[in-house]
C-alpha cells in the first residue's frame, strides 16, 4: 500500500501534527459529506465505489471495438481532459507507446494546444491508417479541442463518409446538455458522461480517462480497485492516512516559508504523471493570492540542470519524490576488461541498484543543503498501484484546498485568457473589449 515519509523533517519544521489535526478533521468532513466549497464537484471521493458500471461496461466495448477497427486513437482535449489519460498510458505502456511494436492501436493526444505543425504532423502520420477518435469536452466549445476536432471529424468523413466516420467517434461530454452532446445526438455517435459533480482535473478515473487508458491495453479493473483501497484508506482519516500526512507536511512547510513544491520521479516514464499534478495542485490551490507554486523535475536528468539551483540555491522550495518501486526489467551493468571508463566497480550491479543509489544520495546531497524531503513510496509500477497513486493525491489536493481555505474545485483564473483571446479573434459579443485590448497591445 503508498505510503508517505518523511525525511528528518525536524530539522525544518517544529512539531505541527497536533496543531495541524482540527483543519484536517474539519477539511476530511467536508470532503466525505460534500459541505465544503465547490462541494458540487466532490463526486470523485466516492468515484471508485459509486462510477456507473454500465458505462464502464462500455467503455470496454467501446476500446475492443476501437482495438479492432482502428491502429490509431486520437484523442481530443485540453487540460484535465488529456493530462491524466497521458499520464497513465505513458507511465505504464512507456513514452515510446507509439513507437512499440504491440497489438493495441497509437494514441496521439490533440487539441491540447493551437499548433499547425503538430496537427499536420499526425493527419500525416494517419495517412493510410484507420483511426478512431475520442473527442472529450464539457460544453464542446473550449477553443482548441473544438478547432482540432474539426479536422480529424472532416478527416474521418472525408475517408470514411458520414456513415462510416459515426462508427469512429467517440464523444465524452456532458449526459444532457451543451454543443458537444447536441451535436452528438443528431449525428449518432455513441457518447460517454463528464459527470456533473466531477471537475476535470479530478476526472481521469471517468470516462475521460479510462476509455484512452483502455484503448491502450491498460486493466481498468486494477486501476479502479487500486483507487478503491485508496478511498477506504482515505475515507477514514487520521495521521495513518497517506494523504493527511502529505497535505499537513506540505501546509506546514508552505507556512514555514517554502512556498514552492518541486514533484520528482527517478523514471522518465513519469513525465506526463508529473505534468497531472501540476495541474491538479496548481489549478485547485493558486487562488485567493495563496498556494504552493507546483513545480516538477525528472531526476536524473535534470540533476544535471535544475539540480544545481535546488542544491544551492534560493532556499524557498521543497522537494517531494516518487518512488515507484522495482523495474520489471532488470538489466545488469556488463564488465568491460579494458576498463577504459573505469565502472567495472558496477559490473554485475543492476540498473535499479544505481538508480536507487543515486536517489539516496540526491536525497542526503539535497537535505544538506537545506531542501526538506518528502518520499511518496507507490509501491509498484502497474495500475493497481497508479489507481492508489491517481486518489492518493487526488485526496490530499481536496484536503490541502481546504486547509488553505480556498474553493479547490473553481478556476476563476483560467477564464481570463479565454476572454481576452476570443475578443482578439472576433469573436461576437467581444467587440467592446476587442479594442481595448488591441489599444494595450499598441495596434
Amino acid at each position: 500500500m503508498l505510503d508517505v515519509k518523511l525525511f528528518q523533517m525536524e530539522k525544518f519544521l517544529k512539531p505541527y501534527e497536533e496543531e495541524l489535526a482540527p483543519g484536517l478533521k474539519d477539511a476530511q468532513d467536508k470532503l466525505q459529506n460534500a459541505t465544503g466549497l465547490g462541494n458540487d464537484f466532490v463526486g470523485w471521493v466516492h468515484l471508485p465505489r459509486d462510477y456507473d458500471k454500465e458505462e464502464f461496461a462500455r467503455i470496454k466495448a467501446a476500446a475492443a471495438k476501437i482495438q479492432g477497427n482502428s491502429k490509431a486513437l486520437v484523442v481530443i482535449g485540453i487540460g484535465g481532459s488529456y493530462l491524466g489519460a497521458r499520464g497513465v498510458v505513458d507511465c505504464l505502456c512507456s513514452p515510446n507507446y507509439n513507437l512499440k511494436k504491440k497489438d493495441t492501436p497509437n494514441v496521439y493526444f490533440m487539441g491540447n494546444g493551437l499548433s499547425a505543425d503538430a496537427m499536420k504532423e499526425v493527419l500525416d502520420l494517419l495517412e493510410g491508417v484507420d483511426f478512431s477518435v475520442n473527442v472529450i469536452s464539457k460544453s464542446g466549445t473550449t477553443t482548441e479541442p473544438a478547432v482540432a476536432f474539426r479536422f480529424f471529424r472532416a478527416e474521418l468523413e472525408k475517408r470514411y463518409g458520414k456513415e462510416g466516420a459515426k462508427e469512429r467517434i467517440f464523444a465524452t461530454t456532458d449526459k444532457a446538455r451543451g454543443a458537444l452532446k447536441s451535436l452528438a445526438d443528431a449525428e449518432g455517435w455513441e457518447t460517454f458522461v463528464v459527470p456533473d459533480n466531477v471537475g476535470g482535473r479530478y476526472s481521469v478515473l471517468t470516462a475521460v480517462g479510462l476509455l484512452p487508458i483502455a484503448v491502450a491495453g491498460i486493466d481498468i479493473d486494477a486501476l479502479m480497485g487500486g483507487a478503491a483501497e485508496m478511498m477506504e484508506v482515505c475515507g477514514k482519516g487520521g495521521y495513518e492516512c497517506p494523504s493527511w500526512k502529505y497535505a499537513a507536511a506540505r501546509f506546514a512547510l508552505y507556512k514555514a516559508g517554502y512556498p514552492i513544491e518541486v514533484l520528482a520521479c527517478y523514471d522518465p516514464a513519469f513525465r506526463f504523471m508529473l505534468e497531472w499534478w501540476k495541474q491538479l495542485y496548481g489549478e485547485s490551490e493558486g487562488k485567493d493570492g495563496k498556494g504552493l507554486f507546483p513545480a516538477s523535475v525528472e531526476f536524473t536528468a535534470d540533476l544535471h540542470s535544475m539540480g544545481q539551483y535546488m542544491q544551492d540555491g534560493t532556499r524557498n522550495i521543497f522537494e517531494t519524490v516518487v518512488r515507484l518501486g522495482a523495474s520489471d526489467n532488470q538489466l545488469y551493468v556488463p564488465k568491460d576488461e579494458d576498463d577504459g571508463d573505469g565502472l567495472n566497480f558496477l559490473a554485475g550491479e543492476s540498473m535499479d541498484y544505481i538508480r536507487e543509489k543515486a536517489m539516496e544520495g540526491t536525497l542526503l546531497a539535497h537535505y544538506e543543503g537545506g531542501v526538506p524531503n518528502l518520499i511518496v513510496e507507490a509501491g509498484g509500477k502497474n495500475a493497481r498501484a497508479l489507481g492508489q497513486l491517481i486518489y492518493f493525491f487526488e485526496y490530499a489536493c481536496g484536503l490541502s484546498g481546504y486547509l488553505l481555505e480556498v474553493n479547490p474545485f473553481d478556476q476563476p483564473g483560467v477564464e481570463a485568457y479565454k476572454k481576452n483571446m476570443f475578443a482578439l479573434l472576433g469573436k461576437p459579443g467581444y467587440e467592446d473589449r476587442k479594442a481595448g485590448l488591441e489599444a494595450k497591445l499598441g495596434r
